[in-house]
Parts: C-alpha cells; sequence; structure tokens
C-alpha cells in the first residue's frame, strides 16, 4: 500500500521514509503542505497520509481541511503528527478532519500500530465499496442478460426526458420483442432460450451508441432508449431488427434463429412517460398483427383504428 509522508524537515522526513520502507509501503514523499495536497488529488493518491502539522506554503491541517471538502470516493486516511499535544490543539486536528494524532515525540511501536490500524480501515473502506457498487449493480441489471432492468431503464428514461424538457432536443423508443419466443423455450429447452436471449443482448450492444440505453423489460422483451432521435429514427431500428434476423444463434442443443417485430416511438419532450411507453407499444402490436419481423413507428399511416 502507498503511504504519503509530508513533512518539510528533512531529518524528520527521512527517518519516517526509512521506517515506511521497512514496514512494507511504497512511499511518497512531500516537502511541504502544498505538495502533499497535490499529491493527494491525483487518481492514483496514496490512501495512507502522515502529515506534519507545521509546514510551509501550506500546514497539515489546511490539508486535511481541503481533502475532507472534496466528494471523492476513496479518501485518504490521515494520521496528523506533531508536537502540538495540547487538548485544544488535538480537537483542532480533529475537529480539521484527522482521523488520527500521534504527538512527538512517539514510541515506534504506537506509531506503527496506529498506522496498521489507518490500513485496515482504509482496506475495510475498500472492501464496503465494492460490496455497494455489486449491490447497486444487482439492482438495477438483469442477472440474465446484465443489461438494464426495468425498473433501472424506465428511471433512465424518465431522466432522459426531464433533460430534453429543460434543455431541448429529441429521443425515440423502441419496445422490441423477440418473435415466437415460447417456440424456442418449447421445441430446445429454456437454456437455450437463455441463451438466444443473451445472444440478442450481444448483437443489439454492438450495434448501439455509446450513450443509448438497452434494457430488458421482462420475459423476451427490451427496450431502446436513443437520444438524440427523432421521427428520422427508422433506420437505426431497422438496424437492430436486420441484425436479429441475420444471426444464428448458438447453444448447447442446435443453432436456432429469430427474428424481432419492434415498436418505435419518439418525442421532443412534451409526452410524458406513460404516453410513450404507450405508443411504442401499440405500435409494436401493429408490428405483430401484420407479421412480425419488422418495424413500425407510432406515427407510421396503418395507425390501429
Amino acid at each position: 500500500m502507498r503511504i504519503l509522508i509530508a513533512d518539510d524537515d528533512v531529518t524528520s522526513r527521512t527517518m519516517l521514509t526509512g521506517l515506511m520502507k521497512r514496514w512494507g509501503y511504497d512511499v511518497v514523499e512531500a516537502i511541504d503542505g502544498a505538495q502533499a495536497w497535490e499529491e493527494l488529488q491525483r487518481s492514483d493518491a496514496p490512501r495512507l497520509a502522515v502529515l506534519d502539522w507545521v509546514m510551509p506554503v501550506m500546514d497539515g491541517v489546511e490539508v486535511i481541511r481541503l481533502v475532507r471538502a472534496r466528494s471523492a470516493e476513496h479518501l485518504p486516511y490521515i494520521l496528523l503528527l506533531t508536537a502540538k499535544n495540547g487538548t485544544d490543539d488535538i480537537i483542532r486536528g480533529l475537529d480539521a478532519g484527522a482521523d488520527d494524532y500521534v504527538g512527538k515525540p512517539f514510541s515506534l511501536g504506537e506509531l506503527r500500530a496506529r498506522i496498521q490500524v489507518g490500513r485496515r480501515t482504509v482496506e475495510l473502506h475498500s472492501i464496503l465499496l465494492e460490496t455497494q457498487s455489486a449491490l447497486n449493480h444487482q439492482a438495477t441489471h438483469d442477472p440474465l442478460t446484465g443489461v438494464l432492468n426495468r425498473r433501472a431503464i424506465l428511471g433512465h428514461l424518465e431522466k432522459e426526458l426531464s433533460r430534453i424538457r429543460r434543455d431541448g432536443g429529441s429521443l425515440s423508443i423502441g419496445i422490441l420483442d423477440i418473435d415466437h419466443f415460447k417456440r424456442v423455450n418449447d421445441r430446445y429447452g429454456h437454456q437455450a432460450g437463455d441463451e438466444v436471449l443473451c445472444g440478442c443482448v450481444e448483437v443489439l450492444g454492438g450495434l448501439l451508441r455509446d450513450y443509448d440505453l438497452l434494457g430488458r423489460l421482462g420475459g423476451e422483451e427490451f427496450l431502446v432508449v436513443a437520444p438524440g432521435t427523432g421521427d428520422e429514427c427508422g433506420h437505426l431500428y431497422e438496424r437492430l431488427r436486420a441484425a436479429i434476423s441475420s444471426t444464428t444463434f448458438t447453444s448447447r442443443v442446435k443453432p436456432v434463429s429469430v427474428t424481432v417485430s419492434i415498436g418505435v416511438a419518439s418525442c421532443d419532450g412534451t409526452t410524458c412517460l406513460d404516453d410513450l411507453l404507450a405508443a411504442a407499444d401499440d405500435a409494436l402490436y401493429r408490428a405483430k398483427r401484420s407479421g412480425r419481423d419488422r418495424v413500425v413507428h407510432s406515427d407510421s399511416p396503418d395507425r390501429r383504428e
């Protein structure tokens, strides 16, 4: 683990650096508070820091306040090292955001123990962040295909609608349904059906832009959200349809081919989420009714009476 040693006294800094290296740490040195602050702003900043209080340009407490004012995910564990041992000084340092405080002169055993506490705290915080990230992913993504789940994709769509109401622009959505998917499950088994679902997601993901969104609404139905596309969006969804129909999906049973029907609706920010989804769903119904394996836009002339 990397550790920052910030001390303007050469003798003290050299001694601390030697100790940390002996204890197994990779050391980054700073000769004053300004350099320490610069190091702690880097994307690969050390997760542990030992700061002397009294330093030129910027003292240790000033550095701590700047660090704590940041909204970074990985804030360092900071140990304040100083000869200021009065109760008021300790309170001031801790109130500024120091995680621990060691007064000079110090025993090597105490310093090492306190740094080990800091290391454990940093490691536990990393585990917590990883766990939180995994839980967030589970809560927002479909476990089979890995794309956004229904709740998450609709939440993103609502945010996009709010954005274009505020800033202007347009977007389109496409509800995509795999034709006769039940036959795939009945004929080849649910494992083959799952492999087809994942294969379709892979094909779609390869064609969508970086800022387009793809989510699974449920079963064999998916939702594409394409910001910046309006009534001229038909070519995008036609590409998606053609790519699926021309792909043979491999499964453990045998190769499987499927087609998709897509209902498309677009808006310029004046449409609410429910109305937009209803328009796309109606277009999907008409695509199914008129023979499947096609794209129908909600504004197309064959609107259902």
